[in-house]
């Protein structure tokens, strides 16, 4: 199985804010830029496995700034870490001023996918190396993410989280 770059799983989707859409101050549905973000990264997840991909957790999620009606968003999504089955995917949310084209950052997330056969069961994924600085920085930060979420669900003994450690002991 060869290794890959981030690049290759790189899913940008491009969509307007209607009216539809939005809450009672006319900013876009938390909910809704949580699916398109969710599709973005089970594309950015398939493009990298080859595979069926299911959502396995929404591990982190942070919304900066509203998203008026009439917006243009803008959702990047890429595979920052792959490990047997799964693939942590970071994704970030822009809005893009129609005049000037300029993009501001509203929202992140990072999505847990598992590539799977068609009767469900996981299967191997392509191992991913890093190519920029911000790769890397999400490359080596899925690992202690990972095993985080392992200590919290009680699927990893506190003693095993040897990158954890290193946070706190050096």
């Amino acid at each position: 199985m060869n290794t890959k770059i981030p690049k290759e799983s790189l899913t940008v989707l491009t969509d307007m804010v209607l009216p539809g859409e939005t809450n009672a101050l006319n900013s876009l549905f938390g909910g809704e830029i949580l699916a398109r973000m969710d599709r973005a990264c089970s594309i950015a997840a398939q493009r990298h496995s080859g595979q069926i991909v299911v959502t396995a957790s929404v591990n982190h999620v942070v919304f900066t700034k509203a998203v008026p009606v009439g917006s243009i968003v803008i959702v990047e999504a890429k595979v920052s870490r792959a490990f047997k089955s799964s693939m942590e995917v970071y994704t970030d949310v822009w809005t893009e001023d129609r005049k000037s084209g300029q993009k501001t950052k509203v929202n992140e997330g990072i999505y847990t996918f598992v590539a799977v056969d068609k009767t469900g069961t996981p299967v191997k994924v392509p191992a991913i190396k890093p190519e920029t600085k911000l790769e890397q920085e999400r490359f080596d930060g899925a690992l202690r993410r990972k095993q985080l979420s392992l200590v919290l669900s009680g699927k990893m003994n506190p003693q095993d989280a040897k990158e954890l450690k290193t946070l706190f002991i050096g």
